[in-house]
């Protein structure tokens, strides 16, 4: 692969008149570590962090006038205004590495592994900036565009580190469990099986109401978490609820024998978390009910994302509890669905403030499977489902809704909620 292949080709640069204070912004603005020097936009020099850092500290020629005051570490603190009004050329390296759009992406990451440095201006034959190209550039084109999109346990596993710790889990089973608790009398159900059952919350609770459940993720962080809060639980709960790790077709098919269930349940778009295997899960689910079982879905409504949000599913902020001093917004949204291959792929970004500033917490991608209410009335029926019904309910990124108290309308809904009843 070419640098061409890789690089960024809108790229922020400066003069060498613009000073230090309006270059700081621009490098936190833009979350790099240093920017190129232009004149008539050709490269005459780069500034880095590191460049401006080291203003801070005396010269060789301050520190012979004074060496006493060359040890004040935080008296150099006070440099930070004079710092601010130098000009770009006078702490500017002159040294310059560049590449051309045709240098091999491993020739760019050696010269700047000898050059100690995590970015590289990229220039015509003419010497005129097109581009910039950093280590991560090259990581993610070598690496990260090889890798499978996060539909595994990776994804479940980032999302618990922060995602999961700020959702209102009470406002959630205040709104889902009396629903639940509803269709569970009213077809008789004491076994109940929750695939993607994340941190266990829905597993604990129904344990406490006498049900018999068991849990299956395949995030081993969400299992362990889930464990962790069932221990601290007295014994008849410990005894009613318990947690699996594994892929849902691995379990239906070798860890429970046939009609084991009375009931399962799908809740928080798990069914769309497996891209080529859903109609699988679907018939592992029929195999491991009882005769007269129920299956319930909580899929999230693609159509009205796609068509009235304009690709949006939501943007929220939250603090976590013991991050006092931190907020954290949570941006997800999708693609275009592929129609061919009936997939569409969520981004999930986490963006973090401390001290009045944002920066990226990470993202991640996760293909998920492209089911429409069509999709899964077809496939319910076609493996056994006798009777499927449809609902709708809303949900705006922090606040839940009752699963089966509204039906569903394609362009309001938020969740398609379904009870499949074999």
């Amino acid at each position: 692969m070419k640098v061409a292949d890789a690089m960024t080709r809108h790229v922020d640069y400066v003069s060498g008149d613009t000073k230090v204070e309006k270059l700081c912004l621009l490098i936190f603005g833009r979350g790099v570590n240093g920017v190129p020097v232009c004149k008539n936009k050709k490269v005459v020099g780069f500034i880095t962090e590191r460049d401006i850092l080291a203003k801070f500290y005396p010269s060789i020629e301050e520190y012979i006038e004074d060496p006493f005051s060359s040890s004040d570490f935080e008296g150099m603190e006070a440099k930070i205004n004079h710092i601010f009004e130098m000009r770009a050329d006078q702490i500017m390296s002159k040294k310059l590495t560049t590449v051309t759009p045709q240098t091999p992406l491993l020739r760019a990451h050696s010269l700047m592994s000898v050059e100690e440095i995590g970015r590289l201006p990229v220039v015509d034959d003419k010497g005129s900036l097109v581009g910039i190209i950093s280590k991560g550039d090259i990581f993610r084109a070598l690496v990260g565009d090889k890798l499978l999109f996060s539909e595994n346990q990776d994804y479940t596993d980032w999302l618990s580190k922060t995602y999961y710790a700020s959702v209102d889990i009470e406002n959630r089973l205040k709104h889902e469990i009396p629903d639940l608790l509803k269709v569970f009398s009213e077809n008789k159900v004491k076994k109940i099986l929750d695939v993607g059952c994340g941190t266990g919350d829905h597993v604990i609770d129904l344990a406490k109401r006498g049900f018999e459940v068991i849990g299956i993720d395949r995030s081993k962080a969400m299992i362990d978490e889930a464990n962790k809060k069932i221990k601290s639980l007295p014994e008849t709960v410990r005894n009613n609820g318990k947690f699996i790790k594994a892929e849902m077709e691995t379990a239906c098919c070798s860890k429970f024998k046939k009609n084991s269930f009375d009931a399962v349940i799908y809740m928080g778009n798990t069914i769309s978390h497996n891209p080529h295997k859903y109609r699988d899960a679907i018939r592992d689910t029929v195999r491991v009910l009882t005769d007269k079982g129920i299956a319930i879905f909580q899929v999230t409504n693609f159509q009205k994302v796609l068509k009235t949000q304009k690709r949006l599913l939501s943007f929220n902020f939250a603090n976590i509890k013991g991050e006092l001093n931190k907020e954290y917004a949570f941006l997800e949204f999708y693609d275009e669905p592929d129609e061919k291959e009936k997939t569409i792929l969520k981004s999930f970004a986490i963006l973090i403030s401390s001290r009045g500033r944002w920066k990226s917490s990470g993202i991640r991608n996760s293909l998920m499977a492209y089911v429409t209410k069509e999709d899964l009335k077809e496939e319910l029926l076609k493996n056994g489902f006798t009777k499927v019904e449809f609902f709708g309910s809303s949900f705006d990124g922090r606040n839940w809704d009752y699963l089966f108290r509204k039906p569903f309308d394609e362009l309001q809904s938020d969740w398609l909620t379904v009870i499949a009843k074999k």
